[in-house]
């Protein structure tokens, strides 16, 4: 970063906040790319192009895959090109790439996918169909970078340096982080929210404020960050001011104390409502082309999805696990244990187990996150999981849902806090880089994984 003096600063004020971290000691931010860093994302995107390449050579392709890609925008080279991209370009690949290099041709479906990630990459991309998957490839791999860079710093602001690498090498080697490095939004997003979360923590709203607006324009979540931000501004943990002594906040009773906000509000306030705007933004774009601002909103019934609550979703989710695991132990149909399920129904009953496991997962990363951590961050990563859960796939309620968990920093904290606790990293990334390789050689094959 180049600033080691209005850093220091920062961390001393930061340090002077007081923090319940749980016993960790804090580690000054010394900027540079930790080593950690490096490790984990060439070991992990390793292990994502030799399994993808070797699932492609081993598994070939599935049947009717072409299908879901007409114009061969995911295979643009020739046979060798196109095995070294198969871990990169699969599934939801095919819409950003067509977008990228067609627009959204007022077709309502092109408007679920949300315009930053496609725009970056009609930018970088040299016009031809090869040159734009190169440049979606090369965007994600860049962020992703850049994304645990951030998480190491954000990490280190509150805890030490042994639950900062663990964090890192958690998000690198989680079974579905192939995502990071494919054609698709996620790791943009977790780059712009990591940063808008570190710039609140340091008290540049302006910072938080156009990350979170850029986050808001690349998926549907990102306007959820608003949360967390307005959280940081009136509770903290902040590195621009000391919290408050107010007369009036000490003489009211200890419980009550602690729902008062520990900072005034200030014009600064305002730099939340960027976060919003971005969202905002992409629907007049909606409304100026195809004259509809709710196009984004209403594309996702194309997609079988329905608005719930979060609570319906999760039932949902559970029925069709126990659904998938009385069709593994009945065997090949008939019967068939589901309402409505595409492919063999082996296949889509192990689908929802996995996806229900990760909901487990999920809700008890989040509870701890809850207990553990800022609560700000606690609380992000509650309406984070609770939006994909409001917001069911008919057919398979849990569906892509490890793809919205794994942008959700605060659970990785909180398992990086647990597997050094009890001396289970090294158990804990070996799993995932397992998990890791069989998932990607799956999403290599036109497999539907999340």
């Amino acid at each position: 970063m180049g600033h080691s003096q209005l850093m220091s600063t920062v961390i001393s004020q930061e340090q002077a906040e007081s923090l319940d971290t749980g016993g960790e000691q804090r580690a000054p931010d010394r900027g540079g790319v930790p080593a950690v860093v490096w490790r984990a994302f060439w070991s992990s995107r390793l292990v994502v192009l030799l399994c993808g390449m070797f699932g492609v050579l081993q598994f070939g392709l599935a049947p009717g895959y072409s299908g879901f890609d007409p114009s061969g925008l995911t295979t643009p080279f020739g046979y060798f090109g196109n095995l070294l991209a198969a871990p990169f370009a699969r599934w939801d690949s095919v819409w950003y790439l067509s977008i990228a290099r067609f627009g959204y041709q007022h077709q309502l479906a092109r408007t679920a996918f949300f315009p930053l990630y496609p725009a970056l990459i009609h930018l970088l991309g040299t016009g031809g169909v090869g040159g734009d998957l190169v440049a979606g490839v090369v965007i994600s791999l860049v962020c992703f970078v850049v994304a645990l860079i951030l998480l190491h710093r954000l990490v280190l602001l509150d805890f030490g340096q042994e639950i900062a690498d663990t964090t890192v090498l958690l998000v690198a080697f989680f079974p579905a982080s192939f995502f990071f490095s494919a054609v698709y939004t996620e790791s943009l997003f977790l780059m712009l929210s990591l940063g808008c979360i570190l710039q609140a923590r340091r008290g540049r709203w302006w910072a938080a404020g156009v990350l979170g607006g850029l986050a808001a324009t690349s998926r549907n979540g990102g306007v959820l960050l608003a949360l967390p931000v307005a959280i940081l501004f009136l509770y903290g943990p902040r590195a621009d001011l000391r919290a408050r002594e107010t007369r009036w906040a000490a003489a009211g009773r200890a419980r009550m104390r602690s729902l008062l906000p520990r900072y005034r509000l200030s014009a600064e306030v305002l730099w939340i409502a960027l976060i919003p705007a971005g969202l905002a933004a992409y629907l007049v774009y909606t409304a100026i082309t195809s004259g509809s601002a709710l196009d984004p909103l209403n594309a996702e019934k194309l997609w079988f999805h329905h608005t719930t609550n979060p609570f319906t979703g999760a039932w949902d989710g559970a029925v069709a696990a126990w659904d998938g695991l009385r069709q593994l132990l009945h065997g090949p149909a008939p019967p068939v244990y589901f309402n409505q399920a595409g492919g063999d129904p082996l296949q889509v009953g192990g689908q929802n187990l996995m996806l229900f496991s990760f909901l487990v997962a999920g809700v008890v990363a989040c509870i701890g996150a809850l207990r553990t951590l800022p609560f700000a961050y606690g609380a992000y990563a509650l309406v984070g999981l609770a939006l994909p859960l409001a917001d069911p796939v008919i057919p398979q309620p849990l569906s892509s849902l490890p793809r919205y968990v794994m942008v959700l920093f605060p659970m990785f904290i909180w398992g990086a806090r647990l597997l050094v606790r009890r001396r289970w990293t090294t158990v804990g990334i070996a799993t995932g880089a397992v998990v890791l390789g069989l998932f990607t050689a799956e999403f290599a094959t036109w497999r539907f994984v999340a």
